[in-house]
């Protein structure tokens, strides 16, 4: 990570971009679990700005956006969001985003890439969440951020912060997606976007994929935002996700990326999304968040 010396939270409590009820609770799961505490105890000034309100009594949408579930507040939210986000950069903290379900990205990045001639994208990541409504088998938003960060889908998406595109498909790097669905791999074939899948990592090893992530994003950007989803790392190491697949990365794979990328310095962002406590198993989850996210910021062992 580079050299900031305050970290500043800013919960996102969404749970609208898709249909499972609980990754509401993922931003009080993981200050349960003592984020706050961990990270102060690093070094770092840490700031609480609270949490996004989310009105869910405009759940039941219109006709128009049938396959775009609860759009007005995902949008509205988007909106708030990146407002947020805006003023974090602007006092010179790290922005620590906690979701919320992956749909909250789209006000993140639109409130950091403004700020970046190349930001660049860690997608860590099950789900290459590059699907748009036309594609999308679903309608949730939360399998969409992707797309609407590269300037593909609803108008009032992505166009949230006033510019479009957030960031270019060379600047973006997919790791752990074991579930694509046919219209995201035809986009990611389409755009070039580097992706790592769970066959890479089987076959590569952790190490030789985050050290080709580092050398291929610091060639080419000037600021990189590391988004991770939970469900990235396998079900029995992180349970509380609201839609899990058998077979990702391990706890410690996990943490020897995370790691890897502290020492490297290129982080300039970060959020945590999709931890379902309800599905979790005594906020394992957000304990593994957590750790996580120390591991991004400098904790080690000696």
């Amino acid at each position: 990570m580079k050299n900031f010396k305050e970290v500043s939270i800013i919960g996102a409590p969404m749970d609208l971009g898709q249909v499972r009820r609980g990754v509401d609770m993922g931003p009080s799961a993981m200050r349960y679990a003592g984020l706050i505490e961990q990270i102060e105890s690093l070094g770092y000034s840490v700031k609480d700005n609270g949490d996004i309100q989310i009105d869910r009594s405009s759940v039941n949408e219109d006709a128009r956006h049938e396959n775009l579930k609860n759009f007005r507040e995902v949008v509205r939210v988007s909106e708030e969001l990146q407002k947020a986000i805006n003023r974090i950069h602007n006092e010179g903290s790290f922005p620590l985003v906690l979701g919320g379900d992956h749909s909250i990205s789209i006000g993140s990045i639109a409130g950091l890439a403004k700020f970046y001639e190349n930001l660049g994208v860690i997608w860590y990541d099950a789900h290459a969440d590059l699907n748009t409504a036309e594609t999308s088998p679903s309608g949730n938003i939360h399998g969409m951020p992707l797309a609407v960060n590269l300037g593909i889908g609803h108008d009032d998406l992505i166009n949230i912060g006033g510019y479009c595109p957030k960031v270019k498909p060379e600047n973006i790097v997919i790791i752990g997606a074991r579930s694509i669905d046919d219209g995201e791999r035809e986009l990611i074939r389409e755009k070039g976007i580097k992706v790592f899948t769970m066959h890479e990592i089987d076959r590569l090893g952790m190490t030789k994929v985050i050290e080709e992530t580092i050398d291929y994003l610091s060639s080419r950007t000037d600021g990189v935002h590391l988004s991770l989803d939970l469900d990235a790392i396998d079900p029995v190491d992180a349970p509380g996700v609201g839609t899990p697949v058998m077979g990702g990365i391990t706890y410690r794979e996990s943490h020897l990326a995370l790691e890897m990328l502290s020492e490297a310095e290129i982080i300039t962002s970060a959020e945590f999304v999709e931890i379902n406590p309800i599905l979790d198993n005594k906020n394992q989850t957000a304990d593994v968040a957590t750790a996580l996210m120390t591991s991004l910021l400098g904790k080690k062992l000696l």
